[in-house]
């Protein structure tokens, strides 16, 4: 009798997301402290657990994805058996893989930030930026700006997404609208969202920005894992 398929979540683990089998599943929690993982019976479960938290799926099983699962969550990605990130077959609206993905995390607002920039298929990364101080937002605009400059750069025709509204209109405008103060602390980020901007009057660009559907698709791949 042929195995029954299940569907593993990955809240909290080296890569958050839906796996197929438990040796995938496995390789994402192993040696993580306070890996947060559950095993379900069909894909629209899962799809709706991983859009609750873990402690609520625990405590309250099926009653805490309420009517998740008949809303619509086409897609979600998982990791397939040759170690590459895909979609499962027949969901609708499916993100565009071979495209590049950008996202950035802080450690207080405003602390220390980070972004990255990272090839959706194989969830290679290919940039990262650190600074002692700066925010999310800021964040999230230096990496869209990094994201197009790379793609010019390389002559590359990816698509390139990120999860941030606010960063995409202020990328559309050419200017970084953070209200962060300028210090003998933030003047070297501040050094870098002007280039940023420099670099967005000066160059032309023909990069498909598009939104990263979270809802729907779970965690942006660039996404720092830190919720």
């Amino acid at each position: 009798m042929a195995k029954k398929e299940r569907y593993y979540v990955v809240w909290q683990g080296h890569r958050p997301g839906i796996y197929t089998s438990w040796e995938q599943c496995s390789a994402q929690v192993k040696g993580v402290a306070g890996a947060q993982f559950k095993a379900f019976d069909t894909l629209s479960e899962a799809q709706a657990a991983l859009r609750v938290p873990y402690s609520s799926v625990v405590a309250q099983g099926s009653k805490a994805l309420g009517g998740l699962q008949r809303a619509a969550a086409p897609a979600a990605l998982y990791i397939d058996d040759s170690g590459m990130t895909a979609v499962r077959p027949g969901l609708e609206k499916p993100p565009v893989l071979d495209a590049l993905a950008v996202d950035a995390a802080c450690s207080g607002n405003p602390g220390v930030m980070e972004y990255q920039g990272v090839y959706i298929p194989t969830r290679t990364r290919v940039f990262h930026y650190k600074s002692p101080v700066g925010t999310n937002n800021i964040g999230e605009f230096l990496a869209l700006v990094h994201g197009l400059s790379y793609l010019k750069k390389h002559g590359l025709k990816q698509i390139l997404y990120t999860d941030s509204a606010n960063a995409m209109s202020w990328v559309r405008q050419g200017v970084c609208k953070s209200k962060l103060p300028l210090s003998d602390a933030t003047a070297p980020l501040w050094d870098f969202v002007h280039r940023a901007e420099n670099w967005l009057k000066t160059n032309t660009y023909t990069t498909e920005i598009r939104k990263w559907d979270t809802d729907r698709w779970g965690e942006i791949p660039a996404d720092f894992g830190r919720k």
